[in-house]
C-alpha cells in the first residue's frame, strides 16, 4: 500500500486524485505545513526537500521500497506503474509531459508567488503583485488557447497532465480571474469537477484545510526564518 505524505494543498491533491483515479490502494499520512512538521526527521528521511507531497512505495522497481518527492515526478511514476493516465504513444506521451511541465514550471510558481504577494507579503509591493497579476493572466491565455484545439491538455484523453494543472485553477477569484473571460477553460474545468475519482480526491484531508487568517506562527514557519535553516 502506498504511504502519501501530504497536505490539502493543489501540489498535494494532485496526487490524492491520481490515486483516485487509478484505484491503488494508500493510506494518507498528514504533514501539517502550518505547524512545522515537514521539518521532522522522519519526513527528511523522504525528501530533503521538505516539501509536500511525497510517497513510499514498498512495492517499487524490482520490488524494492522506492521514496519519491516532486508531484511531477510522482504522477510519472503512477502513470508508469499503472500504465493508465499517460499516452504510451510517443507524440502524444511528450504532448502530456510538455503540458506536466508547463504546469509544475509555470503554473505553480506564477500561482503561487501571486498568492504570496497579495494575501501573505507584509509588504504590499505593486511591482510584484502587477508583474504576478499579468503572469497569471497569460498563463490562463496559454491554456485557453490550448483547450480551443483539444478536450484536454494532451489531446483527445485526460492524463496526468490535467491531473497536475485542475488543483491550481480552483478558486480563480483569489487570482482575479473570471473563467467567463476563458470558456473553453470553465468547460475542462466543469468536466474534470464532475469527475467522481476528483471529488474523492479533493476531499482527502479537507477536514485540514485552514479556515480564516493565516495565524503569525504558521506566517513564520512557511514564510520565515524556519524554513531556511539547516538540516
Amino acid at each position: 500500500m502506498l504511504e502519501i505524505w501530504s497536505w490539502p494543498t493543489p501540489n498535494g491533491h494532485k496526487v490524492h486524485i491520481a490515486v483516485e483515479e487509478l484505484g491503488l490502494p494508500y493510506k494518507i499520512v498528514p504533514v501539517n505545513i502550518g505547524a512545522a512538521e515537514q521539518f521532522r526527521p522522519e519526513f527528511l528521511a523522504i525528501t530533503p526537500n521538505h516539501r509536500i507531497p511525497a510517497i513510499v512505495d514498498p512495492d517499487g522497481p524490482g520490488g524494492k521500497p522506492l521514496h519519491l518527492f516532486e508531484s511531477g515526478a510522482i504522477l510519472i511514476y503512477l502513470a508508469e506503474k499503472t500504465g493508465r493516465l499517460m499516452p504510451q504513444e510517443p507524440r502524444a506521451r511528450y504532448a502530456c509531459l510538455q503540458w506536466l511541465m508547463f504546469q509544475m514550471g509555470g503554473v505553480g510558481p506564477m500561482f503561487g508567488q501571486y498568492g504570496h504577494f497579495h494575501n501573505y507579503a507584509p509588504e504590499k509591493i505593486p511591482y510584484a503583485m502587477d508583474r504576478y497579476a499579468n503572469e497569471v493572466r497569460r498563463l490562463h491565455g496559454v491554456l485557453e488557447k490550448r483547450l480551443a484545439e483539444a478536450a484536454f491538455l494532451a489531446g483527445d484523453d485526460y492524463s496526468i497532465a490535467d491531473i497536475a494543472t485542475w488543483p491550481w485553477l480552483r478558486a480563480p477569484e483569489r487570482r482575479g480571474i473570471d473563467f467567463a473571460d476563458f470558456p473553453n477553460i470553465r468547460r475542462w474545468f466543469a468536466a474534470i469537477e464532475a469527475r467522481p475519482a476528483v471529488q474523492r480526491g479533493v476531499a482527502v484531508l479537507a477536514q485540514n484545510q485552514r479556515q480564516g487568517t493565516m495565524t503569525d506562527a504558521e506566517r513564520e514557519v512557511l514564510f520565515g526564518k524556519t524554513q531556511f535553516a539547516k538540516r
